[in-house]
């Protein structure tokens, strides 16, 4: 029995070891593609998600995928926006809702560097089994839920004043702003 605890130790020890450089090598990756198409590499993993919605979304939605403050968000999706990936159109539904629309011509040419190097991708899996690969698609699906509830975690726990000291230009003075009110509201005043 303890030989069986021993080899998985050793093997939880090797996928930690193996997942960091995996990690890292895919933010070098995103790096070099967000370099070739122009982008910041935060704003290629953003036009991904983009992509990977069923509809356009508001500038919230885009906060809450990204996990960006409302006002990070709005400048990131500037940034597309001057970069010609997405344009901002009105809901047809709901005229007061301003919607993030990928432009389809932008997205092609982002696509195509993906499937440029989508071949030499998918034969890395050639030696594997259908059963093997839905272990890998089962242990990526989990690892992305983890990660989103590891990130959140990690933003919710951060002190208020730290929040406030990374704040973007404006973002701090307009909570203080905000916090001000609020406490001139408690005490009475308005």
């Amino acid at each position: 029995m303890a030989g069986n605890h021993t080899a998985r130790a050793g093997l939880l020890a090797e996928l930690e070891r193996v997942s960091r450089r995996y990690i890292a090598a895919h933010a070098l990756f995103s790096q070099a593609v967000a370099d070739r198409i122009g982008l910041h590499p935060t704003d290629l993993q953003c036009l991904n998600l983009l992509t990977l919605e069923p509809e356009p979304v508001t500038t919230g939605r885009v906060a809450e995928l990204t996990g960006l403050t409302t006002g990070s968000a709005t400048r990131l999706v500037d940034r597309l926006e001057r970069a010609g990936y997405v344009v901002r159109g009105r809901d047809e539904a709901d005229r007061r809702r301003v919607l993030v629309v990928p432009v389809p011509e932008r997205i092609g040419e982002f696509r195509r560097v993906w499937e440029a190097l989508s071949g030499d991708w998918y034969r890395i899996f050639d030696e594997l089994d259908d059963a093997e690969l839905a272990v890998i698609v089962r242990h990526m699906e989990r690892t992305v839920e983890f990660s989103g509830e590891q990130a959140a975690r990690l933003r919710e726990d951060r002190a208020p004043e730290e929040r406030k000291a990374s704040a973007g230009p404006g973002e701090g003075r307009q909570r203080d702003i905000s916090e001000a009110s609020a406490k001139r509201e408690s005490e009475g005043g308005e």
